[in-house]
């Protein structure tokens, strides 16, 4: 496992102890095989991150912690990177967490082990539970700020929310379906009804039907964690007993198991609007097999997670606030540019 870093910046990006990080640098036994994976992933991640261990200054070590389908992970991962080098007068580095699945418990004990190691500051995405509440207070009692990205938990202390106003999206979601067809049954996809970010899409988007066309049929899919083949069986399932439904609001991703999930049941999907320009959603819409993705700069949104936490530690000066992104709804025609992306 060649390297340039010394031991003790492996450490720090680990979050492993410095003899931990020996003992699978020299390939001592009894180390496990996750331990050395750590170990292999903190310098990948140096590596991408080189240009910040050449710099000078004050340094923010920040935890992104995300429970979320791999393909927006990615997407994340690779907005925040991007955005490393432009982040003064801190050196900004950053350490990542993510899961596809987890239960509430897994994410306590994750944030718990960031505020014993130590940490400038946390990036969070995570559904909307009490013992995950409990832990982002414990990290504010230890000094250590958390912001929370994409689905808010306003109700924790954490210090700021960063992404779009998710009422909003709903509801622009339901006036381009609106205007868009007649009396389709529209299929609702979330990946979990805990995240409030989804529910507050959810909220948006049936209100905003209602006004507008208040005897259309609204079908809900949920709890899969946007994970493909558990969107596939859900979707089959839904569209064998609800043979009206020929329109898409995704909010929770796993847009092209539902997709094959239409051709699947040999049903033409009308109108499909999906949330987020990640690898998946990108070459879909330039495929023409989604409508329109509602989108938001996610190296914005990671720019003014990083200021937030630089803020909570007098490194900048401004208030602390939650600032909702800008949303954009993109078409194939008027695509933006998005960087690549790292596969995960």
């Amino acid at each position: 496992m060649p390297h340039p870093y010394p031991i003790r910046e492996i450490a720090r990006q680990s979050g492993l102890s410095e003899a931990t990080v020996d003992r699978v640098l020299n390939r001592r036994p009894g180390v496990r095989p996750s331990t050395a994976a750590n170990v292999e992933q903190a310098i990948a991640d140096l590596d991408r991150q080189r240009s910040q261990i050449r710099l000078t200054g004050r340094t923010f070590i920040v935890d992104l912690v995300m429970q979320t389908p791999d393909r927006f992970s990615a997407a994340v991962k690779a907005a925040l990177e991007a955005e490393l080098p432009m982040l003064r007068p801190a050196v900004v580095r950053s350490r990542f967490d993510f899961r596809e699945k987890a239960q509430p418990g897994e994410l306590v004990k994750t944030l718990d082990g960031i505020r014993r190691r130590g940490s400038m500051g946390v990036i969070l995405k995570a559904p909307d539970e009490p013992e995950i509440v409990e832990a982002i207070g414990r990290l504010h009692d230890a000094g250590i700020p958390v912001v929370t990205l994409v689905s808010d938990l306003p109700l924790s202390q954490r210090v700021a929310y960063v992404g779009i106003d998710n009422r909003a999206a709903g509801a622009t979601a339901a006036y381009l379906i609106d205007q868009w067809l007649d009396d389709d049954a529209i299929l609702m996809a979330l990946s979990r009804s805990a995240f409030r970010g989804e529910e507050e899409r959810e909220m948006g988007f049936r209100t905003t039907m209602r006004e507008r066309s208040g005897g259309r049929t609204l079908i809900e899919a949920t709890d899969t964690d946007g994970l493909d083949e558990a969107v596939r069986l859900q979707t089959v399932s839904i569209l064998r007993e609800h043979p009206d439904v020929t329109a898409v609001y995704s909010m929770g991703g796993g847009n092209r198991a539902i997709l094959d999930a239409f051709d699947i049941v040999g049903r033409q999907c009308r109108a499909f609007i999906a949330h987020d320009l990640d690898r998946d959603n990108l070459s879909l819409i330039q495929d023409r097999r989604i409508t329109a993705v509602l989108h938001h700069d996610l190296r914005a949104d990671m720019r003014r997670a990083c200021q937030v936490i630089m803020q909570s530690s007098g490194a900048l000066e401004g208030p602390i606030e939650s600032v909702a992104s800008q949303i954009n709804v993109v078409t194939p025609h008027n695509i933006p540019s998005i960087p690549a992306q790292p596969v995960t």
